[in-house]
């Protein structure tokens, strides 16, 4: 007779398993056969023993893990003053949109240039200047705008202070009029650094997570 799958079978119903036989046939082979009993009886010992046995004393290790583990996430220090310092440029930004955008309203509602500038002329000057503004208040409320935006602002503060200066030199424009055009200069360079720090931002990013993915 043989024995080999009546053997399988009681083992696995030690393990707690289907042992793939009928009941009645297994128990009915143990009956007839004494070696397979036998096995079977020296089977339940040795299951018994090893689920009965004492687990081995391990030494507590959790106070020398925990003492390890960095204070900090590293990088968490330089992450926080990151946020902080984009955060600072962020509120300077908007309070120099508000300042560009209450620069320009006098110019808009009542028509009053500077230097006794004609009407339309005032409020073309006033559309720039709340134009300037609207971008200033964009990238401070979307950074993501900055490197957009720093094209056109750049290249019209470029423009604006070179010709300032010539009119300086020459007395075309009086130095208190000039000194108005330091507000557009501080928005800009503040936008330029947003967009600076977002392009260092983009660079850091993993490069799993710069891969494009296939359409």
């Amino acid at each position: 007779m043989q024995c080999t799958p009546y053997r399988e079978a009681l083992s696995a119903r030690l393990d707690g398993e289907s042992p793939g036989l009928p009941a009645g046939e297994l128990d009915a082979h143990l009956d007839a056969c004494p070696g397979c009993a036998s096995w079977a009886r020296q089977a339940e010992l040795v299951t018994r023993r090893a689920r009965l046995a004492s687990a081995p004393d391990v030494p507590d290790l959790t106070a020398s893990v925990l003492a390890a583990l960095p204070r900090e996430r590293p990088g968490a220090a330089a992450a926080a003053r990151t946020r902080l310092a984009t955060a600072a440029l962020r509120l300077s930004l908007l309070a120099v949109g508000v300042a560009q955008a209450a620069y320009a309203w006098p110019a808009l509602v009542g028509g009053s240039g500077a230097m006794s500038a004609p009407v339309h002329m005032a409020h073309e000057s006033g559309a720039w200047n709340l134009g300037i503004a609207a971008a200033f208040l964009a990238v401070a409320a979307a950074p993501r705008l900055a490197a957009g935006a720093l094209p056109v602002l750049g290249t019209f503060a470029a423009a604006l202070a070179v010709l300032t200066v010539a009119d300086l030199r020459a007395g075309h424009v009086p130095t208190d009029r000039a000194a108005t055009h330091m507000l557009l200069l501080a928005g800009v360079a503040l936008v330029g650094a947003i967009a600076w720090r977002g392009r260092r931002r983009r660079r850091a990013l993993p490069a799993v997570g710069r891969e494009r993915v296939p359409a």
